[in-house]
Order: structure tokens, then C-alpha cells, then sequence
């Protein structure tokens, strides 16, 4: 029995993590019970003052990994429920006045299942299709083929199909897929050429960048949108096809330049690929009814508004028709992200505390956000975003990010026009998170492209950070502009 204690705490037990995570929870304590007054924040309640520590201890947890990120989203929306919530203990409710107004249980819970939640699901319902179709297969087959066999042409094919792609499904799931694709090629390359260091960074590149496209295409984009489109908050009423319209070619663009940017830091030395994809698509009823509900369901999407439903409805039909028509399983079920759908829903819980026990009202009551400098805030904003998504999970940085930046702006008020408005802060950290990928731990695709042992650390910095900095610049810049345009 000692002997397989010792074992489980010598194999599992990581006392670096295990020290960050008694820094946190000694930390949150202290912020928890802190005079109120050391806050600076007039009329500061004791529940609003639980919910600043509950974001004190999601940042430190987001930052230092302590436990996995899906981890902390569920121990915030455990914390809300039990301390702060008016099902929480009755020594922690209080008696009104002082306490503070106490979140509904009910509400908490339901961000697990918030509208935003479903359009993921449907996402993700639809990737698992497709995969298990073989219809992504005989996309990517049917789609490089116009570049044909040009080296440059080939790597600009797989950009632009991975972007594409990464807009409606996973982009980790599409990087996975990508590469694989890829495999063949490489054997066509000399072994020490540039040329495969270009085409595995185009994978990467590509999926970080086509997830921008769509609000489905990165977490990030959909705590933007909630927040844009709550009907108890901004309520602007942002279209699925409305956000493509303006972010599709914006992904476009960047590709391109992703691509004339790879074909300058690894040129070919082979000018010709001969590609050949490996894999079939199924030829049976179940295909063809992934293909139709995969086509009607993007149709929807994108010009939903004219037939009178939202995204987050239209996400319903795959999971539906799959359902009953045995095309997705229970066991396909296994295969969904669960961990980044509970990130999600963290994030959206430490959203509805700061609004829905007044914290985010006094806040702005407190700090004068209305003497700030707009184009200041979108650049340390972005800044800030950019840097931290290096580091640690884009989810989790655009949902601390996210929720503040809704206050600042709310206190801005009418001095947000000079930069196009509030949707262009919050667009704007969906896009710095997007645009994140310097490491290898950056991203998922990064990741994945880095495991394959065919690019360098240096290699992915040179080309992420040039990247980058290039898509927060222009992209930036569109959002101005078409905030400025009221098109947002």
C-alpha cells in the first residue's frame, strides 16, 4: 500500500503546479477577505468583493497551469454556485444591504448550456460527420486540385484550404487532418529543403488564422459574440454571415500574406509537387445526408437573418439530423472537445458574476474610463491579449480579457466612435488571440506541427511573430473601419 503511494506521488505529483496552486488559493483568501475599502471602489459589496477574488484566482490558475484550464472553468463555476449564489450556504447569503445582490444558481448553471455552447456543439457535430464521411477527404482532394502542381501554388493550396476549413470546424481537428495530408508530399521533397518546413508552418498558420473567419471558428470569437449580441447587454444583434462578411476576406488577405511570407523565409528548392491525398469518401445514404445538412446548415448561417433564425438555433440541424438518422453515435460523442466547451462556459460564468451582481456598474461608477484614450486601450488591449495567448490558452485569455474590456467600454461611452465602437475592442482581442502563434505551445496546431520533428522553435517564432504582428495591424485597421462604416 506505501509502496503504490509513493509511486502515485513520485508519477503524478507535480510540486511545481502543486506550489502555484497554494500560492492561488492563499492569495484569493486574502483578496477574499481584504477591507473592503483597499479597492478604491465606492459602494463595493461583500459578494462583489468574493467575485474580484473568483477572478483573481482564475487568472492566477489560467496563468500558472496549476490545474488544466477546463479544470479552472469548472472550479469557478463551482466557487460562484456555493459562495456567491442564492443557493449558496446560508452563513455566505447574508441578510441583504452590505452583502449585496447574490447571483441566481440557475443562471450560473446555464452557462453550460448557453445558446453560444450549442453553436459549438453544432461545430463540432459537424467536424465528427465529415471525418467519419470521408467527405473532408474528398473536400481537401477536390479543392487543392485547381493549384496544381506548382511548388508556391501548392503551398498557397494548403493555406487557403486549411483556413477555409478551420472556419467551421476545429482547428485543431483540421491541422491533425492537414498534416496528415501532407505526408505523401513530403516524400516527393528533398529531405533537407525548406520546402517542407514551409508547407508544415502553412497548417499552423492557416488554422490560427481561418478561425477568425467565423463566429464557430475560435472560443475566442464566441465570447465576442455572446457578448455583442446579449439581449440584457449590447444587443447589437451581429449576424453569423454579418460577422463572415467583414472576417472572411480579412482571413483571406492574411493568408497571402502568410504565404508570400513562408515562400521568402523557405523557399523550394523543387519547383514541382506531384500531390496525391490519400483517403476515400463513403459512397452509401449517410454521405449524402452529411453533405446536404453540412451545405444547408453553413447556408443558414450565413443568410439566417433573412430567413428569420440565429446561428446558435441553425446549430441544432446537424446535431439533429445526425441524431436520428445513426449517422452520429453516442460513442462519436467521446470525440468532442468537452474541455474547451467547459472552458467556454467558464468564461461566460465569470462574465454574468461581474454583471449580475452590480460589480461591473460600480466599477465603471469608480474608474474613470471616459478620460482614457480609445486607440490607447485597443493597443494595450490587443497587446496584452497577443502576449498572454502566447503563452497560455487563447480561451482562457480572451475570457478574463473579455468581460473587463465590456466594462471599460461601457464607460467610454460615446468616445469609442473615434475607433469604430465597442465591437471594435472586443473583435479585436478575438483576432490578437487568433494571431498568437510563437511557440510551439501557443496553439494546438502549433503543437501538432511542431510533434511532427520537421520545424524548428526559430522557425516558428520568425514566422509567428511576423504573422502576427502584420494580422493585429490589418486587422485592426479593418475594424475601425468598418465600425466607423456601421457595419458592426
Amino acid at each position: 500500500m506505501q509502496e503504490s503511494i509513493k509511486k502515485a506521488l513520485s508519477g503524478d505529483f507535480d510540486r511545481k503546479k502543486a506550489l502555484w496552486f497554494v500560492i492561488t488559493a492563499i492569495i484569493t483568501l486574502i483578496v477574499w477577505n481584504l477591507p473592503s475599502t483597499v479597492f478604491g471602489i465606492e459602494g463595493l459589496t461583500v459578494v462583489q468583493q468574493r467575485v474580484i477574488a473568483i477572478f483573481v484566482m482564475a487568472v492566477m490558475l489560467w496563468l500558472t497551469e496549476a490545474i488544466p484550464a477546463w479544470a479552472t472553468s469548472v472550479t469557478i463555476i463551482f466557487v460562484l454556485l456555493f459562495c456567491v449564489s442564492n443557493s449558496s450556504f446560508k452563513f455566505l447569503q447574508g441578510n441583504g444591504g452590505e452583502y449585496g445582490q447574490l447571483l441566481d444558481s440557475v443562471g450560473i448553471m446555464a452557462c453550460f448550456a448557453d445558446p453560444t455552447i450549442i453553436l459549438f456543439l453544432g461545430g463540432f457535430i459537424l467536424a465528427i460527420a465529415a471525418t467519419k464521411s470521408g467527405l473532408d477527404v474528398w473536400m481537401a482532394k477536390t479543392l487543392i486540385k485547381p493549384f496544381g502542381t506548382k511548388s508556391q501554388n501548392v503551398l498557397l493550396g494548403f493555406l487557403l484550404i486549411t483556413g477555409v476549413f478551420s472556419m467551421f470546424i476545429s482547428n485543431t481537428a483540421t491541422a491533425a487532418m492537414m498534416l496528415t495530408f501532407l505526408t505523401p508530399v513530403f516524400k516527393a521533397l528533398p529531405a533537407n529543403g525548406k520546402g517542407r518546413i514551409a508547407l508544415t508552418m502553412a497548417i499552423p498558420i492557416g488554422a490560427n488564422l481561418g478561425g477568425m473567419g467565423t463566429p464557430i471558428g475560435t472560443p475566442p470569437n464566441a465570447f465576442a459574440y455572446k457578448v455583442l449580441n446579449d439581449p440584457a447587454g449590447l444587443n447589437m444583434d451581429i449576424g453569423f454571415g454579418q460577422w463572415m462578411m467583414v472576417m472572411a476576406p480579412l482571413v483571406i488577405v492574411l493568408l497571402i500574406i502568410a504565404w508570400f511570407l513562408l515562400c521568402k523565409f523557405f523557399p523550394f528548392s523543387q519547383k514541382n509537387i506531384e500531390l496525391e491525398i490519400e483517403g476515400n469518401m463513403q459512397h452509401n445514404w449517410r454521405t449524402v445526408v452529411v453533405g446536404l445538412t453540412f451545405a444547408v446548415t453553413i447556408i443558414l448561417w450565413v443568410f439566417g437573418k433573412q430567413f428569420g433564425v440565429n446561428a446558435n438555433t441553425v446549430a441544432m440541424l446537424p446535431i439533429a439530423v445526425f441524431a436520428f438518422t445513426g449517422v452520429i453515435t453516442a460513442k462519436d460523442l467521446q470525440n468532442i472537445d468537452w474541455g474547451v466547451i467547459w472552458m467556454v462556459a467558464g468564461g461566460f460564468a465569470l462574465g454574468l458574476a461581474m454583471n449580475g451582481t452590480g460589480l461591473a456598474e460600480v466599477a465603471i461608477k469608480s474608474i474613470p474610463f471616459g478620460t482614457w484614450s480609445p486607440i490607447v486601450i485597443l493597443v494595450i488591449a490587443g497587446l496584452v491579449c497577443y502576449f498572454l495567448s502566447n503563452f497560455i490558452s487563447n480561451t482562457a485569455t480572451a475570457a478574463l480579457m473579455i468581460p473587463i474590456l465590456t466594462v471599460v467600454c461601457e464607460g467610454m461611452g460615446d468616445k469609442l466612435n473615434i475607433i469604430g465602437g465597442t465591437s471594435t475592442v472586443l473583435i479585436g482581442i478575438a483576432i490578437a488571440a487568433s494571431s498568437a502563434m510563437s511557440l510551439p505551445i501557443s496553439t494546438p496546431p502549433n503543437a501538432i506541427a511542431f510533434s511532427t520533428g520537421l520545424i524548428q522553435q526559430k522557425d516558428m517564432a520568425k514566422t509567428g511573430l511576423a504573422t502576427g504582428i502584420i494580422s493585429l495591424i490589418i486587422g485592426f485597421s479593418l475594424l475601425i473601419i468598418i465600425g466607423k462604416m456601421g457595419i458592426f
